[in-house]
């Protein structure tokens, strides 16, 4: 770990993050937000097909890296750059979800970078647990979707649709007439997406440690669209090392006749917390980053490794965590110190 102290190799990866960060810096008032994060992200003829992704630049662990900066605390900033310094998923939730769209949209097209979203607002989201709300009905999440489409427009995005909606599910947790409605609303909303001309669209198919009826989740998969969507995502907010979650992704796929898909890969760096607890996936201690994001997969099936959960957001009100998607910072700081490989 380099110390502030030091004067780090100017790698062209470091060459091209020190760019980044000064221009985010600069550009720190209301009036330049919009223009400046686009130009801060912008594209360097460093830059490889295995980084094709937006980073936001003054996202939430970008600013508690200044305020550790200001308190003195240099060494944790620097810890924390290994989070604030890759791109993660924006969550589109509540509330309409056109106007976050838009700008996510635009200042990804201005740096010349792909932004991933996260659809999150089905009806009886999470079953009542940490994440519970989303639309109010199928109406409402309807036009949500609608919405959320209209803000993206014509410009490129990926789009993970609903983590843990068909997951949940499988598992009964939903009350009956939710059940009967969601996967078609999943299909509704990936023939939303998809309607838009440079959205790619990844329906969440779970965990490898969470349904083990690969049938049953392939057929539900069909039923809510996937097969017009260009694929699933697996290990979104979970721990399950890439080579797990390759083994269960392989099998899945090929019941799903060859399908693609992506990895959260965030916090998988030392699996999942071993041995299983209650709610082993609410904030576990000891975890770390996994591998950065990246389209150089080495796998014809697998599109990419993505952060989709950021590090350092909360999961929910376990372990003394705040609320879910609340960051906790000094959690953050743990999975950016910890090595991979040993929880």
């Amino acid at each position: 770990m380099q110390t502030p102290m030091q004067t780090p190799v100017q790698t062209p990866t470091h060459r091209r993050r020190t760019r980044r960060r000064a221009a985010a810096l600069a550009c720190s008032s209301a009036v330049c937000l919009p223009l400046c994060a686009g130009v801060a992200a912008a594209t360097d003829p460093g830059d490889g097909p295995g980084f094709p992704f937006w980073s936001e630049p003054l996202g939430r662990p970008a600013r508690q890296e200044r305020v550790w900066q200001e308190r003195g605390r240099d060494r944790d900033a620097v810890s924390l750059q290994r989070i604030s310094e890759e791109p993660t998923a924006v969550w589109l939730t509540s509330g309409d979800p056109q106007p976050q769209a838009a700008q996510v949209t635009g200042e990804a097209a201005l740096a010349h970078r792909i932004p991933v979203l996260v659809a999150y607002n089905i009806p009886h989201r999470d079953c009542g647990q940490y994440s519970s709300g989303g639309a109010k009905d199928a109406a409402a999440y309807r036009a949500w979707v609608a919405r959320a489409a209209a803000g993206i427009g014509d410009r490129k995005a990926w789009v993970v649709l609903e983590p843990d909606a068909i997951a949940q599910w499988a598992t009964h947790c939903l009350p009956a007439d939710a059940a009967a409605e969601r996967l078609g609303l999943l299909a509704e909303a990936v023939r939303a997406f998809k309607a838009l001309p440079g959205t790619s669209v990844y329906v969440d198919a779970g965990n490898a440690g969470w349904i083990s009826d690969q049938k049953m989740l392939a057929d539900a998969l069909q039923r809510a669209g996937v097969d017009q969507a260009d694929g699933f995502a697996l290990n979104v907010s979970n721990f399950h090392t890439t080579e797990a979650t390759r083994t269960y992704g392989d099998r899945l796929s090929a019941l799903l006749g060859g399908a693609h898909y992506i990895v959260d890969t965030s916090r998988n760096g030392n699996g999942p917390l071993l041995p299983a607890e209650n709610e082993s996936w609410c904030n576990p201690p000891g975890r770390a980053l996994g591998t950065p994001p990246t389209a150089a997969t080495g796998s014809p099936l697998v599109d990419a490794f993505v952060w989709i959960k950021r590090p350092g957001e909360s999961d929910g009100t376990c372990r003394g965590a705040p609320p879910a998607g609340f960051w906790w910072a000094e959690y953050a700081l743990d999975l950016a110190r910890a090595v991979p490989g040993r929880p």
